[in-house]
Formats: structure tokens, C-alpha cells, sequence
């Protein structure tokens, strides 16, 4: 005959209500083990929290047994407990530190060489910023002795009917768009809108004066009449939010995916190395001046076209009728006297 073995009850913290019940049940002359069986708790539970639980008369009260208790779990662990608990785990991360290695570095280092004990970045920074480690913070990057406070973000608004980039034909002339802007602590609401065409690696933009859903409507409307493209990749900003007024389709990319429009991404880089650098309040721009910037780097002779000039492979693709006349000698004169 097989000796049936006795399961084990699965282990909870005694609360408030459960203190209050015991006190009841042993004025009322109840024994532990009847006690536990109302809990439905082991019996050494019962016991260990009388005896640890009790007042200084012997006798069990609910209320300061719940005070001790919730003392005690405060108390149970600090922050930094792992990495104090270590003394050759705090040596390692103090002398990484010091060599200007990030929590995460160290903590990756740790883990890929199968160290023992392993800690995570996270806990680095909990005991960086604890009374344990804030002396170390002076070797971090950002030299903060504490956590920085997250900005209540607005209420985001989403775009309706938007259209995802895989649902976009395959065939046609495709184009990608996008908006840079002035730097934030400005507070200037001036930008350029930008429509980059990757086949034949083409810019047309315009200057807008804020980034208002109605004001994009009528610079995109404008910047494409004089051009033939089949629809217009963007982002999830807001200023996007009327596109079903736009002359062409419009489809989006993914949140947070900039690589999945890589082409107006790249040239806006371009134009901010050349002409616009980051950091510029656009206020100092006018849109006269942004033609004759997209009007030079479209008459560059580029190797991924062969050598030829964007204006030259899409009046070949049908994209443009002409090529604009400008004269860029001024805008090449500044640019040597600011070099």
C-alpha cells in the first residue's frame, strides 16, 4: 500500500481581516490548529505569527500584529540590498564606473561572461541612486543623483483612416514626406515640409508657418501640383490628421519606424548638412532661399544615378516637365564665406 503523501498548502501573507479572525477565534478558546483550518493556512503560520505577532503581555492583538508585520515588510528589502549584499559584485561595478562604463555596460558584461552573481542595469541605477551609491553617480555620463521625472505627455490623437504602408501598390511612383523643424526651446512653430521622390532621388519642399493639420494640406497640395507622383508615404504626426483632403493617397508608416520612410529621412540630412544645420531657427529661412538649397542639391551629379543629376532622371521618368531656372550664386558665395 502506497504511504499517501501530505500536500503542502500554498503560501499567502496573512492581511488585516485574517489578524482579525485569529484574535476572535482564540478569545473564543479555539486551538492553532482549528484556526488554521478556518484560514485555511498551515498550522505553523498560526503559531509563528502568535509568537512573533504578540504584544509584550503575551496576549495577541489583530491591529498592532498588523502594524509589526507591515513594518517589517518595509524594511525587508532597501534599495541596492543585492549589490551591498556582494562586496566583490560592489568592487567590480565601482571600478567600471570609474573607467566611464555605463550600468549598462557593466551589467552586460557581467551577464555574457556568465558571472556570478549576475545584476542587471536597472539595479545598478536603483543602487546609484540609493544613500549606498549616489556617491559614484560623478562617473556617469549625466552625473544624476536621481531618477529623472517623466514629463506628463498630452493626450495623443490618433490619425483616422489611416492607411499602413503594406497596403501600398508596389507599382507607380512612389514618394516619401516629412517636416523639420525648429529647435524646441525656441518655441518657433516655423518648419519645412519636404517630399522626396527615391527613384529619382528629387526634392521639393516648402516653408510652413506652424505644423497645423490645414496648413499641411495646402503645402502638400502645393508642392506636388508640379510633379507627377503616385501617393505620399508619412509618419503618425498629427499634422498629417486631414490627409484624406491631400490631392493623392496617403499611406503610413508604422509608429516609431522612421526607417520605413529611410529616403526623405536621409535627405533631410543632407540638406541639414549642407545648407540648414541642426539647431537653425527656421524664422532665418525664407522659402525663397529653401528652393535654391533643393534646387542645387537636385542638380548634384550623383553615383547611385549614374552620375547624373535627380532634375535629369525624372524629367526621363516623367516625374517634372522642365528643369527650374535659378541662380545659385549667391547661395554658393555664402556658403564659402560661412566655411
Amino acid at each position: 500500500m502506497k504511504k499517501r503523501i501530505k500536500r503542502r498548502r500554498s503560501f499567502r501573507h496573512l492581511n488585516q481581516f485574517d489578524r482579525d479572525r485569529i484574535e476572535a477565534l482564540l478569545k473564543a478558546g479555539h486551538k492553532q490548529e482549528e484556526i488554521a483550518e478556518v484560514l485555511n493556512v498551515d498550522a505553523g503560520t498560526i503559531s509563528r505569527e502568535i509568537q512573533k505577532r504578540k504584544r509584550k503581555n503575551g496576549r495577541y492583538g489583530a491591529s498592532a500584529a498588523q502594524k509589526k508585520a507591515s513594518v517589517k515588510r518595509l524594511y525587508s528589502k532597501y534599495q541596492g540590498m543585492k549589490i551591498e549584499k556582494y562586496p566583490e559584485l560592489r568592487a567590480k561595478i565601482i571600478a567600471g564606473l570609474k573607467q566611464f562604463r555605463s550600468p549598462d555596460e557593466i551589467a552586460g558584461r557581467i551577464n555574457t561572461e556568465k558571472q556570478s552573481p549576475r545584476v542587471g542595469a536597472n539595479a545598478i541605477y536603483k543602487w546609484l541612486y540609493s544613500a549606498w551609491g549616489q556617491q559614484y553617480c560623478r562617473y556617469l555620463c549625466t552625473r544624476r543623483h536621481r531618477k529623472k521625472k517623466q514629463k506628463r505627455t498630452k493626450k495623443r490623437e490618433m490619425i483616422p483612416n489611416r492607411i499602413p504602408l503594406k497596403q501600398r501598390p508596389k507599382q507607380g511612383e512612389h514618394a516619401e514626406g516629412d517636416l523639420f523643424v525648429s529647435p524646441i526651446k525656441t518655441g518657433v512653430k516655423r518648419s519645412g515640409a519636404v517630399i522626396f521622390v527615391p527613384s529619382a532621388q528629387l526634392f521639393v519642399g516648402k516653408m510652413i508657418k506652424n505644423k497645423k493639420p490645414a496648413t499641411m494640406v495646402r503645402a502638400v497640395n502645393t508642392i506636388t501640383v508640379d510633379i507627377s507622383i503616385n501617393d505620399l508615404t508619412l509618419d503618425n504626426g498629427i499634422e498629417n490628421k486631414l490627409h484624406e483632403q491631400f490631392d493623392l493617397p496617403a499611406y503610413f508608416a508604422d509608429p516609431h519606424s522612421p526607417w520605413q520612410k529611410p529616403h526623405v529621412e536621409n535627405g533631410i540630412g543632407l540638406l541639414r548638412r549642407w545648407f540648414i544645420p541642426k539647431k537653425t531657427n527656421l524664422l532665418t529661412v525664407s522659402n525663397e532661399q529653401l528652393q535654391e538649397y533643393l534646387h542645387i542639391l537636385n542638380g548634384k551629379y550623383r553615383k547611385s544615378l549614374g552620375y547624373r543629376s535627380a532634375y535629369e532622371v525624372a524629367m526621363e521618368r516623367g516625374i517634372i516637365q522642365k528643369i527650374p531656372e535659378r541662380d545659385t550664386g549667391e547661395v554658393i558665395r555664402e556658403k564659402v564665406a560661412f566655411h
